[in-house]
C-alpha cells in the first residue's frame, strides 16, 4: 500500500454529519436495538436539529429492553423489510452483527434509503453496484475521530507540539479471559469478525487520519484466551509502516494492568501518553507482584 506519512492527511469535518442538511429534517430508521444503537447513535441522533429518530427494527423486545417503552412515539417494526418501505424514513442506520451489514444495507439502498452502515462488513462495492438515492452520503461510522483523547493528540501534532513523530501507539487492552458473556457474534470466526475488524477498523481509521496510507503493513492476528473452542481471533497486533515513523495498532484481552494505556505517541520534542482506567477483574495481589518483579 502505498503512501507517505504526511500530519493532518485526513480532515474528519468530511464524514457524514457534515453534509448540507438546513432545508428539513431527516427521518431515521435504526435497524437493531443493541448497544451500538443505544450508546454511539441514538444520542447523537437527538441532539442533532436536522434529525428526527422515526423508527426502530427491534425484532424480539423484552419487558427490561423495549424500544417503545424507552422512546415513546417512535414507530417499531419486527421486520426490517417492513420499515424500508416506509417512505417517511430518509435515512437508515445497521446496527446489526457483522455478517448481516452487507444485505440489510443492500436492501435500504435498493428501496431509495440513504444509510450509516457499520464497518466491520461493509462492502465498499455496496455503493458501486447499487443505485445511490439523492440527499447525504452513505457512509461508514467513523465516530472515533471525535474522541477527545484523540482529538488533543490531532491538535499536539497539528501544531508540531510534539516534533518529528517517529513512533505512534494505540491500544484498546482488557482483561478479558473468558468468553463468557460474550455476544455470540464476538465467540466465533465468522466474515467481518475478530478484534482487527471490531476495533481494529476505528483505531487504522484514527491513524490515517493523521499520517495518511502507510507505505506497509504486518498483522498479526490470533486468540489469547486459553479456552477459545471457535477459534475466534480475540488479539492483533497492527503495525502501519511509514517513511521514518512506525505507528502500533494493539488490541488485547489479557491484559492485567488497572490502568491500560490507551495512546503513546513519541516525537523528537515531547510525548503524549494516555491510559483509561479500568476495574478491576482480577487479584490486585496480581498488580503488587507485578509492581516489585
Amino acid at each position: 500500500m502505498d503512501g507517505a506519512a504526511t500530519t493532518g492527511a485526513v480532515n474528519p469535518s468530511s464524514s457524514y454529519i457534515q453534509w448540507n442538511m438546513a432545508s428539513k429534517t431527516y427521518n431515521v430508521g435504526i435497524v437493531g436495538y443493541g448497544l451500538s444503537a443505544k450508546v454511539f447513535h441514538i444520542p447523537l441522533i437527538e441532539v442533532v436539529p436536522e434529525l428526527s429518530l422515526y423508527a426502530v427494527v427491534q425484532r424480539r423486545p423484552t419487558p427490561d429492553n423495549d424500544v417503545s417503552k424507552h422512546h415513546p412515539g417512535i414507530k417499531s417494526y419486527k421486520a426490517v423489510e417492513e420499515m424500508v418501505s416506509d417512505s417517511s424514513i430518509d435515512i437508515v442506520v445497521v446496527t446489526t452483527p457483522p455478517t448481516t451489514h452487507f444485505e440489510l444495507a443492500k436492501l435500504a439502498l435498493e428501496n431509495g434509503k440513504n444509510g450509516i452502515w457499520e464497518d466491520n462488513q461493509s462492502d465498499p462495492s455496496l455503493t458501486d453496484t447499487v443505485p445511490q438515492p439523492e440527499g447525504p452520503p452513505n457512509t461508514l461510522p467513523t465516530d472515533r475521530r471525535w474522541d477527545s483523547d484523540f482529538l488533543t493528540i490531532q491538535k499536539l501534532i497539528n501544531e508540531n507540539t510534539l516534533g518529528r513523530i517517529v513512533e505512534f501507539e494505540s491500544h484498546f487492552d482488557r482483561y478479558k479471559p473468558s468468553i463468557a458473556g460474550s455476544k455470540a457474534w464476538k465467540t466465533r470466526p465468522e466474515p467481518g469478525g475478530g478484534a482487527i475488524y471490531d476495533l481494529g477498523t476505528h483505531m487504522v481509521d484514527q491513524i490515517v487520519v493523521l499520517f495518511g496510507l502507510p507505505k506497509k503493513i504486518t498483522a498479526f492476528l490470533g486468540s489469547q484466551r486459553g479456552e477459545n473452542p471457535g477459534g475466534y481471533e480475540d488479539a492483533c497486533t497492527i503495525l502501519l509502516h511509514f517513511d521514518g515513523m512506525m505507528a502500533t495498532v494493539k488490541v488485547a484481552v489479557i491484559s492485567p494492568e488497572a490502568a491500560q494505556l490507551r495512546f503513546w505517541v513519541r516525537g523528537d520534542k515531547g510525548s503524549y501518553k494516555k491510559a483509561r482506567e479500568t476495574a478491576a477483574r482480577f487479584d490486585p495481589a496480581l498488580l503488587i507482584l507485578m509492581s516489585v518483579s
